[in-house]
């Protein structure tokens, strides 16, 4: 009987028509505003976002009022106070998202040994980038015949050796978005990698701006120039030169 290795049921994520892609395309924030939702009540349970603070999220899933609102449902440690002690307090803008866990051991004690990685940067760090953890996320199935996996694994062919600790974190109808967006499997997981590519790449909107401000700009440079070349060399391009004996 010929064995099964790991390598053969790897699979390299498909190419998806992220919109935000294009040459002159943005983020939709709407979908941004609903990955943030799918963040907060699914996969901040384990995993923490710790570059991103709640004023990050002012302008562009949320206004500064909601901003507020979110942040004050949070208690965060801070002190001391005139008496030495540490206390709790509401969030404020300023703060940033809080960490599921305190520290790597306990993340690695609640997770059966497995250590969430940080949100923040996830998408630049992974080969594939929002391909691959779009596949992650709806990637999952059961394990072909003659793989076994150990209790507590998940057979995902798009993670590195097909066992992957998570478990399935999606299921249909499993949030209520705000907008009213049904919130099917696939939905979720575009709008929190659509949510993740922004976190990870806040500038997106304003360097594409900034980008085409520039070719705008380099264009009408680009004509003066050429016209006042043009304009200089006209003289010396219609002299003649006449060389007596």
């Amino acid at each position: 009987m010929q064995s099964v290795s790991a390598e053969d049921l790897e699979l390299h994520p498909p190419a998806y028509p992220w919109e935000h892609n294009g040459l002159l395309s943005t983020f939709d924030h709407a979908s941004i505003r609903r990955g943030h939702q799918v963040y907060q009540q699914v996969c901040s349970a384990c995993h923490s976002m710790e570059l991103i603070a709640y004023r990050n999220l002012v302008g562009v899933c949320y206004n500064e009022d909601e901003a507020k609102e979110l942040a004050a449902e949070q208690m965060f440690e801070d002190g001391p106070d005139d008496a030495g002690n540490m206390f709790k307090r509401p969030g404020k803008l300023a703060d940033y998202f809080p960490k599921p866990f305190p520290n790597e051991e306990a993340a690695r004690a609640a997770n059966g040994g497995a250590y969430p990685p940080d949100l923040s940067l996830i998408v630049k760090a992974r080969h594939g980038r929002e391909d691959y953890i779009f596949s992650i996320l709806t990637g999952y199935c059961d394990a072909p015949a003659g793989v076994e996996l150990r209790d507590g694994l998940y057979f995902n062919p798009y993670f590195s050796g097909q066992a992957i600790g998570m478990a399935p974190p999606l299921y249909n109808e499993q949030i209520e978005f705000e907008d009213g967006t049904p919130a099917s499997v696939s939905q979720m997981a575009k709008d929190v990698v659509t949510f993740l590519t922004w976190a990870a790449e806040p500038e997106h909107d304003d360097r594409k701006r900034m980008g085409m401000k520039s070719i705008v700009l380099l264009s009408f440079v680009a004509a003066g120039l050429w016209y006042y070349k043009r304009h200089k060399w006209t003289v010396l391009k219609n002299r003649v030169i006449q060389y007596k004996p």
